[in-house]
């Protein structure tokens, strides 16, 4: 055989022994060595030691415990790194942290609150660089930025309207809300239209504020409340958060004033606990999963890393929790969907390859 005819057929042996690893390749993720570790996203290779930076505006309590639980735990499970930055309700500390993190060439940045008159222009430096960002209750407007939030209107709503429903449209209410906040806003929007649609329903009392001790500052406000009004002139309390809703209850609690009700927004495994206590005030919250939340917004950021399309929105179902459906024993958020129908793991943002990774 010619030496010429040697290398023809050594080219073409080399030629079909590279179509044939290309037509075996996963098109999802396969077992692969620490020390590589890639995930495969359709035709595309995505690193799987993503650094993820988690800004927020404030981490008080343990809602905002379990958002970073489910952060955390989505983030490692796709064998990325998460590191957390809270700005202590300084809106521009907040805004620094978001460069900083651009400046690090991170790959991803998770938004926790804060507003987009602070953060619209850092947030864009960070797209600029090619960073992908995804927000959690704000109101960032940036193109290429994915908002999550817990569709404030409807848990207002819900928790408002079983208060209503509990009253017969007539009392007396505390109402516990801060202003400064986006999804507090949005809450407040259909508190004003509630008290325009039960017009028998009357505040006798409005206050709150996010501190470092909101709960027990809560408690300590609600206290001099109930000095102020004796037993019979309050039905109900309505707490915009559950820092307020915890502090409202045991201050209700500790004054044996079993005639008043709360009704609260959000829920948590503290609260859970708090609801179940024999004698506790706390009736109704309307709530999602804040552990869920934390992981779809970051499929939602992997999902930009692979190229996918993502929307510019997406708001997160609401569930109302009353206390009445709730066994004797204590129960936390991972025991919810045996009462509350469909409470539990959501599947948006979900693409094919994440299963693979779980």
């Amino acid at each position: 055989m010619s030496k010429k005819l040697l290398i023809l057929l050594f080219t073409f042996v080399l030629a079909l022994v590279g179509c044939t690893n290309e037509q075996a390749a996963p098109t999802k993720p396969a077992e692969k060595t620490p020390e590589t570790k890639p995930v495969s996203v359709s035709n595309a290779t995505l690193p799987k030691d993503i650094d993820v930076a988690l800004i927020m505006q404030m981490s008080i309590g343990t809602f905002s415990s379990q958002y970073i639980n489910g952060v955390t735990e989505q983030v490692e499970s796709f064998g990325g790194n998460v590191k957390v930055y809270n700005a202590d309700n300084d809106l521009s500390k907040m805004a620094s942290y978001v460069d900083t993190a651009t400046t690090q060439g991170v790959d991803v940045i998770l938004i926790d609150h804060g507003r987009a008159d602070a953060l619209k222009e850092p947030v864009q430096r960070a797209l600029d660089k090619g960073i992908k960002v995804v927000a959690f209750d704000n109101d960032l407007t940036n193109e290429g930025v994915t908002v999550i939030d817990q569709d404030d209107y409807s848990l207002a709503w819900r928790s408002l309207k079983a208060l209503a429903e509990d009253l017969d449209g007539e009392g007396n209410i505390v109402t516990i809300w801060v202003g400064g906040f986006t999804p507090m806003e949005r809450r407040h929007t259909i508190y004003d239209a509630f008290l325009k649609r039960y017009p028998g329903i009357t505040e006798v009392a409005k206050f709150g504020s996010a501190t470092n001790n909101t709960a027990l500052d809560t408690q300590s406000q609600m206290e001099a409340i109930l000095k102020k009004y004796p037993e019979g002139e309050i039905d109900a309390v309505f707490a915009m958060w559950d820092e307020f809703a915890k502090g409202a209850s045991r201050a209700i609690k500790q004054a044996g004033r079993d005639e008043i009700a709360v009704y609260g927004i959000d829920l948590s495994d503290e609260d859970l606990q708090l609801m179940q206590e024999d004698g506790s005030p706390w009736k109704v919250t309307a709530a999602t999963d804040p552990a869920e939340i934390g992981r779809i917004q970051v499929r939602y950021a992997y999902q930009k890393l692979a190229g996918e399309e993502t929307p510019s929105i997406h708001s997160v179902d609401p569930y109302l929790v009353d206390r009445d459906v709730l066994p004797d024993e204590k129960v936390t958020m991972d025991d919810l969907g045996q009462y509350v129908p469909n409470w539990g793991a959501s599947d948006a943002a979900w693409s094919d390859w994440m299963k693979g990774t779980d």
